[in-house]
């Protein structure tokens, strides 16, 4: 893996005349997790979408694993992964069947004991012969989950990992996430509206409102230099007032 796991450099997407991304730059390193925040309607999905080569930029240049996006789209996404609860598998499907789909495609060696010990991991194998559109939401974030790690990826990229999940099961996939940068140097790039949760999983974050970049650094540094009590603190005043709630 590079050293910079992520490369984005003066990127830039409008659709028509609305104007999402505006010129941001930034840098993921190999090994980091990194909070991607900002209030709804800031540029993070399409951000994301572009990371993943699901739209093309307008202006700019990325790279993902030191290859160009979307221009070498293939040999990235066999090497990284998403997850969101916002994204439903196919209902009529049962989860054992949808995780199967997606371990063939990915060309998962032992495909079916990779997935029994992510079944074990996050706890859904009594859910495995279960219809997907029968699931509760926290199920399925689970099942979400589990579908985004069968690869064993470099890069996770998650959209709001823990939003459908009860206090117990946000924990243990909080744990599951510290452990795996630990002992995988995996790189995580993920959003969430969870101060609380970001402080504790995030060795940087970097702050968007509308299409810009208006913060990048640890939590401590940038709540210290803006003069916040908190991350929560920061993030209500640049939602409310922006620029001027940060004076």
């Amino acid at each position: 893996m590079t050293s910079d796991a992520i490369e984005v450099h003066n990127l830039t997407k409008t659709f028509g005349t609305t104007m999402a991304i505006d010129d941001i730059s930034f840098r993921v390193g190999a090994g980091e997790i990194v909070a991607f925040l900002g209030p709804n309607g800031a540029g993070k999905t399409t951000t994301i979408a572009i990371l993943l080569g699901l739209i093309e930029p307008t202006r700019g240049s990325i790279r993902v694993l030191g290859r160009p996006m979307p221009q070498e789209r293939q040999a990235v996404l066999s090497r990284v992964n998403f997850s969101s609860p916002y994204v439903a598998l196919p209902y009529d499907l049962t989860v054992d069947e949808n995780l199967e789909v997606f371990a063939r495609l990915y060309g998962v060696a032992d495909r079916r004991k990779r997935l029994r010990s992510l079944a074990e991991l996050f706890e859904v194998a009594h859910l495995w012969t279960r219809r997907t559109g029968l699931l509760s939401s926290g199920e399925m974030a689970r099942v979400n989950l589990i579908k985004a790690l069968i690869n064993d990826p470099e890069i996770l990229f998650l959209d709001e990992p823990t939003a459908a999940l009860d206090p117990a099961a946000a924990d243990t996939v909080r744990s599951l996430l510290l452990r795996m940068k630990e002992e995988r140097g995996i790189t995580i790039f993920y959003t969430s509206h969870n101060m609380l949760e970001v402080e504790r999983l995030s060795t940087r974050i970097v702050f968007l409102h509308e299409g810009r970049i208006v913060a990048d650094g640890p939590a401590r540094e940038i709540v210290q230099h803006y003069g916040k009590k908190d991350l929560e603190d920061f993030f209500v005043a640049l939602a409310r007032s922006g620029h001027q709630g940060l004076s």
